[in-house]
């Protein structure tokens, strides 16, 4: 590239960053330059079931994993993170859940103006295109996001579907809708067949745009900053160091992980913590890093009678994995066009909520090492808390911006974390031994049944829960001294510097974080417009 300056600097390609490169391009007013440290793409990405191929391929995967720590027994856990264009939104399970209205009303309450239910369900609406049954109240068509029902039908979703409306958990045909309440089939951004990642509904469409350069494999390694102001990104492109100067703003984009990472190595963040690494402090933020959260789930597994042939246990076996590969050539359906879980359950796991505060998700096989399929036959369900309380961080370990930053969950730190977990692992019990469900899953070997005390349980969690890959809080928004960006994400105390992604985020959201992520990439574009504007 001969001419290094840019409009706007967008570091990071993946589920905000594309849609950031989209939309502040369309215009052709803008000249954009977007930065993507992974490669273009991975053949495993464009098919559904893919994601059990990328779950630990360096090729297309951070593969970070956490410091151990109490909550996880002490173990390593791992954390997979997209390193192509589309980020994560390239490797994930395609889940979509935008999360419960109470998510962003609490956003607003905290003091964040413009993020309440009512100021995102439009933004949430035209980036959808839904192709299933839903209220035009609530859901839209037309977007640049290809959103499906999942079509997958058996006898095992059937009996789940029974079992949960036995233990008072209806039907619901929409959890993204007027409620999440209920067990339902799972929605993804899934379309023909195909994953629909943000590399594919928003860089795709753009790539074509003269004032567009999207730039794969190359590592952003630090903000270049003139007192207050971000004036523009050093990075390193094939051994080559590459300076590139942005006329309006840099947009951090780079994730949970790499964001508040990026953000250190430049000198944004704890004195003591920087200096200790040898990086110069350009600028004080206590909370760089801190609020980390995530989903910490047990995965538990009944076994089911291969003689019943429901789970891709045995569907795929042998020769049934040839007819999964041609059902799926001929009707994009079967195990390869399914999405991480293809039905879930949006639960209250005591009286007097307002909402639901955990959630059940199930697969309908064993999953074994890597999310592939185990040999015996069975079905896994997978459930968490909601709303986790529990806080950690992340910070660099180096001031090389190539080397992985230390992940602290302090997973089960919080009361109610260890509380919700284990009601949620007994409602789940419930419904697995319901009536629906008697001669179908038959034997409970994780944990195991005489595993029952809230002791042995929460032992068990902590030696063998996983997270579900949603880390999201470490620039989060707000006006408190912990705070990292303001409700218009702009970085507090500099100028030309927004972070737009899931970092950003104060809590959780009830449910998978894509979701979210996008729509925070399409809020954030349009206060970058108006800004310009």
């Amino acid at each position: 590239m001969e001419n290094q300056t840019f409009d706007y600097i967008v570091v990071g390609a993946g589920s905000a960053g594309s849609v950031l490169a989209n939309r502040l391009s369309a215009s052709g007013k803008h000249k954009v330059l977007v930065l993507e440290a992974g490669r273009e793409s991975h053949p495993w990405s464009r098919i559904p079931v893919g994601f059990a191929k990328l779950i630990e391929n360096p090729a297309a995967n951070w593969l970070y994993s956490s410091e151990p720590d109490e909550g996880s027994g002490g173990r390593r856990i791992p954390i997979p993170r997209g390193k192509l264009l589309g980020g994560s939104s390239s490797i994930n399970g395609m889940v979509f859940v935008r999360g419960q209205s109470q998510d962003y009303d609490i956003w607003a309450q905290l003091g964040n103006r413009g993020w309440s239910y009512s100021d995102v369900l439009p933004i949430f609406k035209d980036m959808e295109d839904y192709q299933g049954d839903g209220d035009d109240e609530y859901r839209g068509k037309g977007g640049l996001l290809k959103v499906n029902e999942n079509f997958e039908t058996g006898e095992i979703y059937d009996a789940l579907i029974r079992a949960a409306g036995e233990n008072g958990i209806a039907y619901t045909k929409d959890y993204n809708g007027a409620s999440q309440d209920g067990i339902g089939m799972t929605q993804a951004t899934i379309r023909k067949g195909r994953r629909m990642s943000t590399a594919y509904c928003y860089l795709d469409p753009a790539c074509g745009r003269a004032n567009l350069t999207i730039q794969a494999n190359a590592l952003t390694e630090c903000l270049l900053l003139d007192g207050r102001k971000c004036v523009g990104v050093r990075y390193s492109l094939n051994g080559q160091t590459v300076e590139a100067r942005a006329n309006r703003e840099v947009i951090v984009s780079g994730g949970s992980i790499n964001s508040p990472q990026l953000l250190e190595v430049s000198g944004i963040g704890q004195p003591a913590l920087l200096k200790g690494l040898g990086i110069e402090v350009k600028h004080e933020l206590k909370g760089v890093g801190e609020n980390l959260r995530d989903h910490y789930s047990p995965r538990m597994k009944w076994t089911v009678p291969p003689a019943l042939g429901m789970t891709y246990n045995d569907k795929a076996k042998g020769l049934g994995l040839v007819f999964q590969a041609l059902k799926y050539a001929l009707t994009n359906k079967g195990l390869l066009g399914l999405p991480a879980a293809p039905i879930r359950a949006y639960i209250r796991t005591r009286e007097g909520l307002e909402a639901p505060n955990a959630a059940i998700s199930w697969v309908p096989f064993l999953i074994g090492a890597n999310f592939q399929l185990a040999k015996q036959s069975g079905v896994t369900a997978i459930m968490n808390i909601l709303r986790s309380e529990s806080t950690g961080s992340i910070h660099v370990s180096s001031k090389d911006a190539k080397q992985p930053p230390a992940i602290n969950f302090n997973f089960m730190s919080a009361q109610l974390d260890r509380d919700v977990t284990l009601e949620a692992m007994r409602i789940t019990r419930r419904i697995m031994t319901a009536p629906a469900m008697q001669g179908i899953a038959t034997d409970e070997i994780a944990p195991g049944v005489n595993i029952t005390a809230d002791d042995e349980l929460l032992d068990w969690v902590k030696k063998n829960a996983e997270t579900t890959y949603h880390p999201v809080g470490t620039c989060k928004m707000g006006s408190d001294p912990m705070a990292v960006v303001d409700d218009h994400l702009r970085v507090h105390g500099m100028e030309g510097l927004r972070v737009a992604d899931a970092s950003i985020m104060p809590t959780l959201t009830s449910g998978n974080t894509n979701a979210p992520s996008i729509m925070i990439g399409e809020k954030a574009s349009r206060m970058v417009l108006e800004a310009a504007a």
